[in-house]
């Protein structure tokens, strides 16, 4: 019973935050980021008794979220499943046609980067702290914020192009 509550307090707090990383791996494709999550849970409950503590929960279950992600990148890419034109529809009516434009340019140049860029942006965007995003990637700190800054940089000239 203690690894079913344990399970359920997990799945409660990083939920949101792991349906959130999936979309951004999906262009917003709902349907794919959610069986992408459901797949990321199965994984933390039946890998919960090998969790050895030498890292935060959640630096564990984002690292077992992003390689679920990147493991259905690969597969869709070789069924042509998910289509680089869908884009999130996060974008509330009360936004300009050019903001609702450069939202969607945003997401568009986001798909382009490396998967490591891409992991770390979508983890920056969805406000996860510095250390956690170093921690997850495995780099410094300061190593993640000269990448972050290149990104920012990148995605910008992406985005006005």
């Amino acid at each position: 019973m203690v690894k079913k509550e344990q399970f359920n307090d997990i799945y409660n707090k990083h939920y949101a935050k792991v349906f959130r990383l999936c979309k951004g791996y999906f262009c917003g494709d709902i349907a794919l980021a959610s069986d992408a999550t459901q797949e990321i849970f199965i994984k933390v409950w039946e890998n919960l008794d090998t969790f050895r503590n030498e890292s935060s929960i959640s630096t564990w279950i984002y690292r077992i979220a992003v390689n679920t992600c990147l493991l259905y990148l690969r597969k869709s890419a070789t069924r042509k499943e998910i289509r680089a034109d869908i884009l999130p529809q996060v974008v509330s009516e009360s936004y300009s046609n050019e903001k609702e434009e450069q939202l969607q340019q945003m997401y568009q140049c986001i798909q382009k980067l490396e998967e490591t860029n891409k992991m770390i942006i979508l983890m920056t965007l969805d406000g996860i702290d510095y250390p956690e995003i170093a921690a997850v990637i495995g780099i410094t700190e300061e190593t993640l914020r000269v990448r972050i800054h290149r990104i920012k940089k990148s995605l910008t000239q992406c985005v006005q192009q």
